[in-house]
């Protein structure tokens, strides 16, 4: 614990203050690095959200965002990141607000440096303590022996296999002393990485730590019930309408990066399908389960809803006995063509046997071609021409007179197709949102009250979905998109009219003319005013 540096940001809109801060206190010496720092609370607010800083120390009075209003945004969104408040002004309501806010500290300008230096060293030996708590042997054993009792666990596991029938569910519920008022139900699936966990640390202890961390930080908004299952943590969420789902997955997608800044662990949560009954709750378990495998794709230490991914899939678990198909269509959806041709020979070993009769050989092609149609039919593949012209009597005779070498062939084509076909679906349907998105602020950038939830909303996605696939697109933020796309068109209305500063700002959905220019200049270097004076020069 010795080594580790605890990183701090530093808010105040005078930055002579922040600099004699910085030059006062020995911030190595006490276990901490600062950051950086931010003249405002907006600005201090995109910080948080991208460096996740243990300690934030604050002004109250700022431009554009307050001390208090950044200290409730931070702790509503930001729960384990300290706030220090700092400032001038010495007023009873403010010091009372902060108290409420669970502010650890609450010091007056001008700063001391010996008073800082003592506050600072508590503040070390606290986030010391707390992540002392987190990693201790001890402590995680407890937790594993503090987990769900065995009737209980045994009750949800059976659930999530759909092996509890109708008529006992409420015996279960009430020996078991289990309330599922629900209305709606989802499951969730917390993958913890196995191969990537801090020095010393026991993977199986590792898990449980995270369990515990899912159980504190999600069970009293989403009335979850925890349990191990298959070497993962399941959650199952209670939501009141399936709308909730996106609230949901951003809250998850939170969490990933939590546990992987508090405890080191590599986390993914993939999240099934919201049900109505909670005898289905098996398909959403299957899901989840399916979501989590997506994270080759679209990378771990986050959340993956299975509805945003693969919105058109029917994800019905294959029947008993169809193992290998299961990992064939698995590896159509995940794989690589390499692990494509494996699937396609595993399976084929697994089918066809050379000893089967005329009879048998003719089923299993049957099989194979309805499985695969089906396959094309739940995943909205088109086919091509020639396999949608010919009909299904008409390609049984053709494939049953083939030769086995030529059949396994036409199996691997075919499957080779799907995959190609399934990448290019999974690409168009989020370029289709990501342009949605930049055409809706386009047409209403001059809102003042456009906001990434609010996009989200429109298109049905979870914030954290879609920002990771709007940055891979794009290579900007939303909020960054947005930015630039309000002062191009500043830009343009300062050169093309003659409307005042104020006037364009509002336009361009900034109701604080002074904040317009602060990002104004932060995009060009210069005011607005000077930009209009400097183009209109050049084109005399």
């Amino acid at each position: 614990m010795d080594s580790y540096k605890y990183t701090v940001l530093l808010v105040d809109d005078e930055e002579e203050v922040i600099q004699v801060i910085m030059k006062k206190i020995d911030w190595e010496g006490l276990g901490f690095s600062v950051i950086g720092y931010a003249n405002n609370g907006v600005k201090a607010l995109e910080m948080v959200e991208e460096y996740q800083p243990d300690v934030v120390m604050t002004d109250i009075r700022m431009p554009y965002m307050d001390g208090m209003e950044l200290a409730h945004r931070i702790r509503e969104e930001f729960p384990g990141t300290k706030i220090l408040i700092f400032t001038g002004f010495d007023e009873f309501e403010y010091a009372k607000e902060a108290v409420h806010l669970e502010v650890e500290e609450y010091i007056l300008k001008p700063v001391n440096s010996v008073e800082m230096t003592k506050v600072f060293g508590q503040m070390k030996a606290k986030l010391d303590q707390e992540i002392s708590e987190k990693r201790n042997a001890e402590t995680l054993q407890r937790y594993y022996l503090e987990s769900l009792p065995l009737l209980q666990a045994n009750f949800y596991t059976t659930l999530i296999e759909g092996r509890i029938r109708e008529e006992e569910l409420e015996k279960y519920l009430q020996d078991y002393q289990i309330s599922l008022p629900g209305p709606c139900f989802c499951c969730l699936v917390v993958h913890t990485s196995a191969t990537q966990t801090p020095e010393g640390m026991s993977p199986l202890l590792l898990s449980t730590s995270v369990q515990k961390q899912a159980q504190e930080r999600l069970e009293k908004r989403w009335r979850t019930k925890e349990f191990a299952y298959l070497g993962n943590t399941v959650l199952l969420a209670q939501l009141q309408d399936e709308n909730e789902i996106s609230e949901l997955t951003d809250e998850c997608d939170r969490f990933c990066r939590y546990v992987r800044r508090m405890i080191g662990a590599v986390v993914t949560v993939g999240i099934g399908e919201v049900c109505r009954n909670i005898l289905d709750v098996s398909k959403s378990f299957a899901g989840a389960r399916e979501a989590v495998s997506y994270r080759g794709i679209y990378g771990a230490t986050r959340a993956i809803n299975i509805r945003e991914i693969a919105p058109q899939e029917n994800r019905e678990a294959g029947a008993a006995g169809e193992e290998e198909q299961t990992r064939l269509f698995k590896m159509i959806r995940l794989g690589s063509g390499k692990e494509v041709a494996q699937a396609v020979e595993r399976y084929w070993n697994h089918i066809f046997n050379p000893q089967d009769s005329l009879q048998q050989h003719h089923v299993a092609v049957m099989e194979l071609v309805s499985a695969l149609y089906r396959f094309a039919a739940g995943n909205e593949i088109e086919l091509d021409e020639e396999q949608a012209s010919e009909n299904m009597g008409e390609l049984y005779a053709r494939l049953s007179d083939m030769e086995p070498e030529n059949l396994k062939n036409w199996l691997l084509e075919i499957s080779l197709s799907f995959r190609e076909k399934l990448i290019t679906a999974r690409s168009r349907s989020t370029k289709s949102f990501v342009i949605k998105a930049m055409e809706y602020v386009q047409n209403h950038y001059s809102d003042e009250d456009i906001s990434l939830d609010h996009v989200c909303e429109i298109l049905g996605v979870s914030g954290s979905y879609f920002s990771t696939i709007f940055k891979k697109e794009t290579g900007n933020s939303f909020i960054g998109y947005l930015t630039d796309y309000r002062m191009e068109q500043a830009a343009r209305l300062l050169i093309g009219t003659n409307e005042k500063s104020y006037i364009i700002a509002k336009q361009v959905g900034y109701g604080d003319p002074n904040y317009f220019s602060y990002v104004f200049k932060r995009k060009y270097g210069v005011s607005p005013s000077k930009y209009r004076t400097e183009h209109t020069e050049r084109d005399r």
